[in-house]
């Protein structure tokens, strides 16, 4: 992806100064994101639920968008800058908050095993194979895109 392992790892924290996991802001930013984020996602299963036995589309379509917009919003972040100040909290908040609370591996999982108990297990195969085959593939897609779009991008030390 043309950054070096070093470029995208975190900043380490100055001396005196709590680690980013230790900070109750970035927690509450963290959780107000996942608020979002599973709010959006509880409507939409709710609004557009899948009859029992189908395929579960809703949380299909979350995941892969999920996947996409977590792939752009990551490597975007990495090419134009450390991660600190704006790019920190937006890695925080959106990905690991509004993305974290999205997205969701438990209810794939359940629906998963729900299809094969009901006697789909071809069905449940298909689901997990595809969810996990095109969420890999969107990410990738995220991943270039913001390669694209961040072409030529600032990726000094300054915070944006």
């Amino acid at each position: 992806m043309g950054l070096r392992h070093d470029d995208a790892a975190p900043s380490r924290p100055l001396a005196g100064t709590r680690p980013p996991h230790h900070d109750p802001r970035f927690l509450a930013l963290i959780v107000l994101g996942g608020a979002v984020g599973t709010s959006a996602r509880a409507w939409l299963e709710t609004a557009f639920a899948a009859p029992a036995g189908t395929w579960p589309w809703v949380t299909f379509w979350i995941n892969v968008a999920g996947a996409f917009l977590l792939g752009f919003l990551l490597e975007a972040l990495a090419r134009t800058g450390p991660d600190r100040g704006r790019r920190r909290l937006a890695r925080l908040g959106l990905g690991t908050g509004v993305m974290g609370g999205f997205t969701t591996y438990s209810t794939f999982a359940v629906e998963t095993a729900l299809l094969a108990g009901d006697g789909a297990a071809w069905l449940a195969l298909g689901y997990a194979l595809a969810t996990v085959v095109l969420g890999l593939t969107t990410a990738w897609l995220g991943f270039e895109a913001a390669r694209a779009v961040t072409r030529g991008a600032v990726t000094s030390g300054s915070a944006r």
